[in-house]
């Protein structure tokens, strides 16, 4: 579990630091042109997001409450793990965005003051982590080997499809907090996006489990069909073959 642990802070930790340093640069090279810097910061996202899927696969890579809470659902952790996995990617988002802001010279902990409110951002963020959810649970039950390109893709797809620009994560909407950039969050505005995010997630694990569910069912049904038995042949039936 310590393993796990380790895996967690560290994963997060680059996460984080990449959201807010590819941010902090592409920002430095050009700040007037929010498109390409909002695509800039997608393809980094998505590219460090799957390298660390794959990198802490063989040991944990949830690096998002809502993941981990449909972990323990799924009967796949205990809850007793539920408290230190938060904590540690909580602590270890916070440490990316530390890491983030002295890269690029800045002061390691600004408050943000970027206001990120209004129920266009919050629908966005239940949208946003209910598809990450779906995808991670469909792909985990019919095809787990394409898992981790799901996902990603659609992470970089829901930046762009998204008012709120994807965040689909409590740990990283709280560690966004400690940034005074163009990615961060003022304090205030974090509770609702964190229970929006928490709302999409549980939506989808009951959708997406009943969906699986019945898919299942339906595969078993098939399998238990009876097939039906022909009628023995009678002693005298028999004996007339045989002539």
């Amino acid at each position: 579990m310590t393993k796990k642990l380790v895996s967690e802070f560290l994963g997060t930790a680059f996460l984080l630091a990449t959201v807010i340093g590819s941010g902090l640069l592409v920002n430095n090279i050009d700040a007037s042109n929010q498109s390409v810097n909002l695509l800039c910061v997608a393809i980094a996202v998505g590219g460090m997001l799957y390298a660390l899927i794959t990198m802490f696969e063989a040991h944990s890579n949830h690096f998002n409450p809502v993941v981990t809470l449909l972990t323990v659902a799924q009967g796949n952790m205990s809850w007793k793990w539920v408290m230190p996995y938060v904590l540690v990617q909580i602590t270890g988002a916070i440490t990316g965005v530390v890491a983030a802001n002295l890269m690029f010279e800045l002061a390691p902990v600004s408050i943000a003051t970027a206001a990120r409110t209004g129920y266009g951002q919050w629908i966005a963020e239940l949208f946003a982590t209910f598809g990450l959810i779906g995808i991670i649970m469909t792909t985990a039950k019919h095809k787990p080997s394409v898992g981790p390109q799901a996902v990603v893709l659609y992470i970089v797809g829901a930046i762009f499809a998204t008012s709120s620009t994807c965040f689909a994560n409590p740990a990283v909407t709280i560690a966004r907090i400690f940034t005074e950039s163009g990615a961060g969050i003022r304090a205030c505005d974090v509770p609702a996006f964190v229970a929006f995010q928490f709302i999409g997630g549980i939506a989808a694990m009951l959708l997406f489990g009943w969906l699986n569910e019945s898919k299942v069912k339906e595969k078993s049904a098939k399998e238990a069909e009876i097939v039906p038995i022909l009628p023995l042949p009678t002693q005298r039936e028999f004996s007339s073959a045989l002539n």
